[in-house]
């Protein structure tokens, strides 16, 4: 086997989740064939086709590692900052999450596209669904990232995930797919063929290739517009809920500070009850005793 193969379990199921997706079978079952005969063959040949949904998101980490990255780590601010939010910036948060999870699909399904897979609607929300878990669930997060998800992610945060399910293998998770550029085109196999028209239909082809990049740099540039604008949203929003949380937590300081004074000034009174205590019990026994005197005296 060439040394650059890959040899171990995770390797390979790396490098197999980052194909195309009508080239994952073709290659797991061939890769098994190659290793026949090795405790990895059986392995590799139970590593599951990944659903569409998953697919998608597994080419996007390959593809805009940053902006998964991104995904990822305002998630993990907004997990630590929401514990003190009220109900109405729960809501507001929810939306600019929404928005976030929604421009990074548009670029997931352009992704896509480019690598001749159209994306459903049914799917795109799939794919959606799985960034709001991986913002709202560390583990969902980890899995996302290791790119080798079988199936696409659903979570509320508030349960947690089955998320060794829906990756290729246990390891899987806490690896970090590497970032992949687009493979370059195939190169056509040119021939000299005599065509009257060859100038007008290259012409026309020139035309129709540079209408149709035009379309995707102005989408592929709203997308990115709407990305930028809701992770600044939610990066602004992350800092204030930090500050108030700073806020907060000197206020609590302060408190136990007050706490610990008053505990110390009432055991002092608690002291200096039981002291008073002892004395009048002694005054009213003196006089009591004073009392009897004059009587039996009297008497």
């Amino acid at each position: 086997m060439a040394a650059d193969v890959p040899t171990d379990l995770l390797s390979i199921a790396d490098e197999l989740y980052g194909l195309p997706l009508p080239e994952f079978t073709p290659a797991r079952d061939a890769r098994a064939k190659a290793l026949k005969g090795t405790p990895l063959a059986a392995q590799v040949k139970a590593l599951r086709k990944p659903s569409t949904a998953a697919w998608v998101v597994n080419l996007l980490v390959r593809r805009d590692t940053e902006q998964v990255e991104q995904v990822l780590t305002v998630g993990a601010a907004l997990r630590e900052a929401q514990a003190a939010m009220s109900a109405e910036e729960l809501r507001a948060l929810s939306r600019q999450r929404r928005q976030l999870t929604a421009a990074v699909t548009t670029g997931a399904r352009r992704i896509a596209r480019e690598e001749g897979t159209k994306v459903t609607q049914a799917v795109a929300d799939q794919v959606e669904a799985t960034l709001t878990a991986a913002m709202v669930d560390e583990r969902c997060g980890l899995a996302l990232r290791s790119g080798m998800l079988t199936a696409a992610l659903a979570s509320t945060g508030l349960d947690p995930a089955d998320v060794e399910a829906a990756v290729a293998v246990p390891d899987a998770l806490g690896f970090a797919a590497p970032s992949r550029d687009a493979e370059p085109p195939a190169r056509p196999d040119l021939r000299v063929v005599p065509d009257p028209e060859a100038d007008t239909k290259a012409l026309a082809a020139a035309t129709e290739a540079l209408e149709e990049a035009e379309a995707a740099v102005e989408e592929a540039a709203a997308a990115h517009g709407e990305t930028t604008s809701a992770v600044e949203e939610l990066e602004a929003r992350s800092l204030q809920l930090q500050a108030e949380i700073a806020e907060l937590r000197s206020k609590i300081d302060e408190l136990e500070s007050s706490a610990e004074e008053t505990d110390d000034e009432l055991s002092e009174a608690e002291d200096a009850r039981a002291e008073t205590e002892s004395e009048l019990a002694a005054a009213t026994r003196a006089r009591d005793a004073a009392a009897a005197a004059l009587a039996k005296l009297r008497g």
